[in-house]
């Protein structure tokens, strides 16, 4: 069966390196939405919580219902405000206030420049007023930073627009907030931190997506992707392999399929540009709907170690690689 290794000594090290940055482990969420970005979402909460995180991220309440016993704190992302002690849910819009249920406990997110989610800055006052009328409690006010990942200025410009956020939910009087507006990329960044809270996702799980140009964070790929061998065959030159025979066999050579495709979630590719596995064996001919085809006896391949190499040969980011992957896959810790 085609297999996800997750290594727990990799995930501890990358979740050290944003401790040292921090300057404390209490103030690090794990960001365990979308299947823990394909690692396994029960799986990766059960180890962040023993390395003695208490803070997590999810996109929806049914993640959060099935990691609700490992943490102290979650912050749903996506999802309507409900009373609940244990988690805090995003305000993305003035409407969410006027939906959400008296006495949730809520997390105000402000738009400070991507222009994806969040209420505009013009909105914030409303917005807090609202927020008080309804009787939410509001325990914390964040806000995403569009290119933390980039060269350039856009960073600091949008910390000061959230600094000045800051002032103004002080000044009307909240002042049990928690305030967070740093993801990956820029924690991975800072010189210095002085929130409340890292919203940690893809770091955590091996990749640093920052150009050369940054002082480099050693991390660890977490996740590797195996297959396994399900038949094997001797081709004559000038046979071809799969679906419209795309590959032919330029020598003798012996095939065997490997129990990986697109129902697996893996991307189908370009025949005419073909991946090429981390044991360097090209994938021959049409990924299928449940197998590919290599020239190999191996029983088992290593399909990839490494998302990101991976991503950049589908011509697309580690975070797509990796989220695609089918949760009926087995997840094997080591």
């Amino acid at each position: 069966m085609a297999k996800i290794i997750i290594s727990k000594a990799n995930f501890y090290h990358n979740l050290n390196q944003i401790a040292l940055k921090t300057g404390s482990k209490e103030k690090v969420a794990i960001v365990l939405k979308d299947n823990a970005y394909g690692h396994g979402l029960e799986l990766m909460a059960r180890l962040a919580s023993e390395f003695g995180l208490t803070e997590a991220v999810v996109r929806n309440q049914p993640e959060a219902e099935s990691i609700r016993h490992y943490f102290t704190q979650i912050l749903v992302l996506g999802d309507k405000a409900v009373a609940d002690e244990q988690c805090s849910y995003t305000l993305n819009s003035l409407y969410d206030i006027e939906v959400a249920q008296t006495g949730a406990r809520v997390e105000l997110k402000v738009d400070t420049g991507m222009h994806r989610n969040g209420i505009a800055m013009d909105e914030l006052d409303e917005a807090l007023e609202r927020i008080d009328q309804k009787g939410l409690e509001l325990f914390g006010v964040m806000t995403h930073f569009r290119s933390a990942d980039e060269m350039g200025s856009e960073l600091f410009w949008q910390r000061k627009r959230f600094e000045k956020v800051k002032e103004k939910v002080r000044s009307a009087g909240f002042t049990k907030v928690r305030f967070h507006s740093h993801n990956s990329a820029a924690i991975l960044r800072a010189n210095s931190f002085e929130e409340d809270l890292v919203r940690v996702g893809i770091a955590a799980y091996g990749y640093n997506e920052l150009p050369e140009a940054f002082e480099t964070v050693p991390l660890k790929p977490v996740m590797k992707l195996t297959a396994s061998r399900v038949a094997t065959r001797k081709l004559k030159k000038g046979e071809r392999v799969g679906y419209g025979g795309d590959f032919t066999a330029p020598h003798a050579m012996t095939v065997s399929t490997y129990d990986l495709g697109y129902g697996d979630g893996w991307c189908r590719g370009n025949t005419f540009a073909p991946f090429v596995t981390a044991e360097s064996l090209p994938i021959l001919g049409r990924v299928s709907m449940d197998f590919i085809s290599l020239e190999s006896e191996k029983d088992e391949i290593v399909v990839f170690n490494d998302a990101q190499d991976a991503a950049r040969q589908l011509g697309t980011i580690s975070y797509e690689v990796m989220t695609a992957l089918s949760k009926d896959i087995e997840r094997v810790v080591v």
